[in-house]
């Protein structure tokens, strides 16, 4: 079944501290490109929610960020008094020093580093002491990521599923081409044998015309190429069926086709089989733009 590299999942979590809100994206990529965005307070747990992504997801590039709504009281800060009075300390001395007026309203101090301490709250606690309630909550915000993939991925199997089906039709009017193609190719080559043979006056006998025309239709026979294009296409809808990550397989199978295709237009001189190559390798890349989607 085919899962979308594109997709998004969002879940809130109710704490006696706040609500956390997991939100988390996807959209394609050949590797696996995974970031994670946390809060201060969560810090900890952000090469543990990174090491469960790479296992729950194949592959693509996936944000997953957290953010905490505070409950009132969820988050108090603690004043560092004793550092408070030095750093006020501080400032009336230097302004003494230059003449400068200094009022006693010690609020702007407030926002500077190290005054307020926010490290000692529940929700740090919570994630230091239960991270694997963090690693519940990530794997259900996954699922929800999973089915929106999952919902765009029947989608895109369907236009995978009729364009393969164009191209299977496709294929088999070539092959039945190739016959028509092949005799009259063949008639071809005879032909011109013959002709430099009476243009030179020589004379050469017919199992040794039949040699040569053997050896020359070696060069533009694409048996070999017809029978690894069914390969491919049958292994293409075998993949197509499998309960896991098959991106890869399939851009790897579409390649392939592409190669074979290609192979026979270079081959045959057929103008109706050519025009088959042209609308083989249509299917082919309207299939390819879709399959850069999948995981």
């Amino acid at each position: 079944m085919i899962r979308s590299m594109t997709g998004f999942g969002s879940k809130s979590y109710e704490f006696s501290w706040g609500t956390v809100l997991l939100e988390i994206s996807s959209v394609n990529s050949k590797y696996q490109d995974f970031s994670v965005r946390l809060p201060a307070e969560l810090s900890s747990l952000e090469n543990r929610m990174l090491a469960l992504l790479r296992k729950l997801i194949a592959r693509g590039r996936v944000r997953l960020s957290a953010d905490i709504n505070w409950a009132p009281g969820g988050r108090i800060p603690i004043v560092d008094d004793e550092g408070l009075v030095k750093l006020f300390e501080q400032v009336r001395s230097i302004a003494a020093a230059n003449n400068f007026e200094v009022t006693n309203d010690i609020t702007n101090l407030l926002t500077l580093p190290g005054v307020l301490d926010f490290n000692d709250n529940l929700a740090e606690q919570e994630a230091r002491e239960r991270p694997e309630l963090w690693d519940k909550m990530v794997t259900e915000t996954v699922e929800v990521l999973t089915e929106s993939r999952l919902t765009e991925g029947k989608a895109m199997q369907v236009k995978i599923e009729s364009d393969l089906k164009e191209l299977d039709t496709n294929f088999t009017n070539m092959q039945e081409r190739w016959k028509v193609a092949k005799e009259a190719a063949l008639d071809g080559i005879r032909q011109r044998i013959e002709d430099v043979l009476k243009h030179y006056n020589l004379e050469l006998d017919e199992a040794r015309i039949s040699e040569e025309v053997a050896l020359l239709s070696d060069r533009w026979d694409i048996s070999e190429e017809i029978t690894r294009m069914n390969a491919h296409c049958e292994k293409f809808h075998q993949t197509l069926k499998l309960d896991e990550p098959i991106g890869k397989k399939l851009d790897f199978l579409i390649q392939e086709m592409n190669r074979e295709i290609n192979t026979m237009g270079s081959k045959v001189a057929d103008a109706e089989f050519r025009w088959g190559v042209v609308e083989a390798k249509t299917c082919i890349e309207r299939i390819r733009e879709q399959i850069q989607n999948v995981e």
